[in-house]
């Protein structure tokens, strides 16, 4: 009768703490309503967290009065109480300029000299871990590394091992070690229930070399495993910077870019290029420096940087698809010269009002995309596109590594869980048969080609290519013919260390595409949420600029920027010629400076008199300083249109716009080492910048003041 009643009491007890406990649920999004995916939430005082899915959505137990935190970079943290009958707690998460800017400078920016970043490395022998009584690798690993920490518990909801790596960032040592089991970020959980004979390797990574590899999420130490019979292999990269860890850029390949130099008005009066609305410079050095990592000079692209901001040009009112803006004012940074702002204003469409779409993923799964800032975070990065597909958009997914293969036939957006389990089961492994790739990808975009819709090839990769057709010039060929079925190409570029800058460029550029480069999920947020339309919809192709400047007014001219997209004059009215495409809400803008009549310059460089041609220039065009012509054809077109702007010779004040576009090219030029900044500081660029910063709405204005700092201070 006793042993009954403290039965029935302990499970009275019982039953009242799982009454108390429940699970909560919810949506979190951002500002603009849309869903925020990998925003952590923690129940206050304990070890019980998660994150939110690709939906924003989540869930986790907590009881009644307990505390839950909301946080997600570039957020304001966010504490929510559960309340009594408190079942699902959602809301939109506010932006914070100021937390942005600090997780920008702090998250991998530390200054640090070349001889103070150090990595450890350990191996663990498979044999080392089965001659173990306890068969759980986690703890087979205790005594084995050196400084690791298993911590267990068993709270409850909040039971688990924890993996602590002293010796890294952390040095209370409190932090959980980065779990990667064949190739995909994992919990300790997952390790503890692989028999140690199962294992085929163990790498732990501590120090510069875990954030190297993964970023912030490697920062407290990375314990690689890899089982038995997984086609699985460490990448050629994590191999190399485990043996040479601050060797960070060794495979990354860039054009070599030379500067424009100022050009004699009276000798070159035109300067003709093409547009580039390609943003992957900026998010790409952002990396580097929030890495600590030096930059190469011909992987700063500064119309790239320029462009990757938005600025308040107004919508066009005509039958054109863009507007024409145009500014001069006194250059920052010279007193003897003149800044000049083109400004081009893409019409905005709203994403009912596209056409249907006709997607193609073509995703690389090679073995060098098995780090974390690769295709897992290219997964997270297409589940974002996904969400937004309509039931008339379809999509496709093609894949490559050793081979090429379909993974799933054309799909209706409706199908949104269809299209993400095909996502989620890519793993990587193998070699990189990109050319391949790209044959299969157009083979089932053109079989399944809409009239009169978006027809586009997404490919993503770091461009790692070494089967098959993979030079430069074998891809630029490839492409060139593949364009001619009216399928587009986009790009995007995940990852370093053997990041192919100049092939990704080549394959948009000659793909009708765009190049963007994604290293975080904020990035991808910005390619795939907020400018979800210039990203994939062209509204019109081929634009060309040609500027003819005023013999009576301006001396020389320097285009800052464009070097790999400039023409010969004789291209501009050549509509055979390809040049770059506008996309839905894009806007593209192009620096010159210029040196007036009159001025001496050290930057001017004198010429001998002609003796069979006559250098005169007339007056009755003082008043101008140039015309700016533009070309471009509609995106089914093969005539190009013509359009004709003058800008009137009138300095003015710096708009907040001029100022801050100014600021990062400014910036650009001294990353370049740049003969023509006229010796400017890095302070001069945080003023010009922080005059700019204007209303700073999605905060990369703020963004781009923190990264100056940062690299300030490398």
């Amino acid at each position: 009768m006793k042993n009954l009643l403290q039965f029935v009491f302990v499970a009275f007890i019982s039953l009242q703490l799982q009454a108390q406990e429940r699970t909560i649920s919810g949506t979190i999004s951002d500002e603009n309503g849309l869903s925020l995916p990998g925003v952590n939430i923690i129940v206050k005082g304990t070890s019980s967290r998660t994150q939110t899915n690709f939906d924003g959505f989540y869930t986790l137990k907590a009881t009644e009065g307990d505390v839950l935190s909301y946080s997600f970079i570039g957020y304001i943290t966010t504490q929510k109480k559960v309340k009594k009958n408190t079942t699902n707690i959602s809301f939109a998460m506010q932006v914070d300029s100021e937390v942005l800017e600090e997780v920008v400078i702090t998250a991998l920016g530390i200054k640090r000299k070349r001889d103070e970043i150090t990595t450890s490395y350990q191996k663990v022998e498979t044999e080392q871990l089965t001659q173990l009584a306890n068969p759980a690798v986690a703890h087979s690993l205790s005594g084995k590394v050196s400084g690791l920490q298993i911590n267990s518990n068993s709270n409850g909801v909040n039971q688990g091992t924890k993996i602590v790596l002293r010796g890294n960032r952390s040095v209370s040592g409190s932090k959980q070690a980065l779990i990667v089991i064949d190739g995909v970020i994992s919990t300790s959980e997952t390790l503890n229930r692989i028999k140690s004979k199962k294992i085929g390797s163990v790498d732990v990574i501590k120090g510069s070399g875990g954030t190297a590899l993964y970023g912030s999420q490697g920062v407290n130490g990375v314990i690689i495993v890899a089982t038995k019979g997984s086609n699985y292999k460490l990448p050629n990269e994590v191999k190399h910077h485990i043996t040479n860890p601050i060797s960070y850029a060794n495979n990354d390949v860039y054009e070599e870019i030379v500067e424009n130099a100022f050009e004699n008005v009276k000798t070159k009066p035109l300067s003709t290029f093409s547009i580039d609305v390609d943003k992957a410079s900026y998010s790409n050095i952002r990396r580097m420096i929030n890495n600590g990592q030096e930059i190469p000079a011909s992987s700063v692209k500064i119309e790239e940087m320029v462009n990757y901001f938005d600025y308040e040009y107004p919508q066009p009112t005509d039958k054109h698809p863009f507007s024409i803006n145009t500014e001069q004012v006194q250059t920052p940074w010279n007193r003897d010269t003149q800044l000049v702002r083109i400004g081009l204003q893409g019409k905005t469409y709203e994403n009912e009002a596209l056409p249907a779409s006709n997607l193609t993923f073509l995703i690389d799964v090679s073995g060098s995309m098995g780090q974390a800032n690769k295709l897992p975070l290219l997964k997270s990065a297409y589940k974002l596109l996904i969400n937004q597909l309509r039931p008339q958009d379809y999509v496709s997914i093609v894949v490559y590594a050793g081979a090429a293969g379909v993974v799933l036939e054309p799909t209706s957006g409706v199908e949104k869980e269809k299209i993400i389990a095909a996502l989620n089961k890519l793993n990587s492994g193998g070699s990189t048969a990109g050319g391949q790739g790209i044959e299969l990808a157009y083979s089932l975009a053109e079989k399944n080609f809409k009239k009169n819709g978006n027809n586009r090839v997404i490919l993503a990769t770091d461009g790692d290519f070494n089967v098959g057709a993979s030079s430069d010039k074998d891809m630029e060929k490839l492409i060139e013919d593949k364009r001619k079925t009216g399928v587009l190409l986009s790009v995007l570029g995940f990852g370093y260390g053997n990041y192919k800058d100049s092939k990704l460029e080549t394959l948009a550029d000659k793909g009708n595409g765009n190049h963007a480069y994604i290293d975080t999920m904020q990035e991808a947020q910005k390619v795939f949420g907020k400018e979800f339309g210039g990203t994939l919809f062209t509204i019109a192709k081929d634009v060309k600029i040609q500027v003819e400047f005023n013999p009576a007014v301006v001396q020389a001219y320097r285009l800052i920027g464009y070097e790999n997209r400039l023409l010969a004059d004789e291209d501009f009215i050549d509509d055979t010629k390809d040049a770059g495409e506008l996309g839905s809400g894009h806007t593209v803008t192009a620096l010159y400076e210029v040196i007036p009549v009159g001025v001496k310059s050290n930057y001017l460089k004198d010429i001998s008199n002609l003796k069979y041609t006559k250098n005169e220039s007339t007056s009755n065009f003082s008043d101008e300083l140039f015309t700016v012509k533009f070309r471009y054809k509609k995106p089914d077109g093969v005539k190009s249109i013509e359009m004709i702007h003058v800008h009137e010779n009138n300095i003015h004040q710096a708009s907040i716009d001029m100022k801050f576009a100014s600021a990062v090219a400014l910036f650009g030029m001294h990353l370049r080492n740049s003969e023509y900044d006229n010796k400017a500081k890095l302070s001069d660029v945080l003023d010009l910048a922080k005059q700019g910063r204007g209303s700073d709405l999605n905060g990369y204005r703020s963004e781009f003041v923190r990264l100056v700092n940062a690299y300030k201070s490398l």
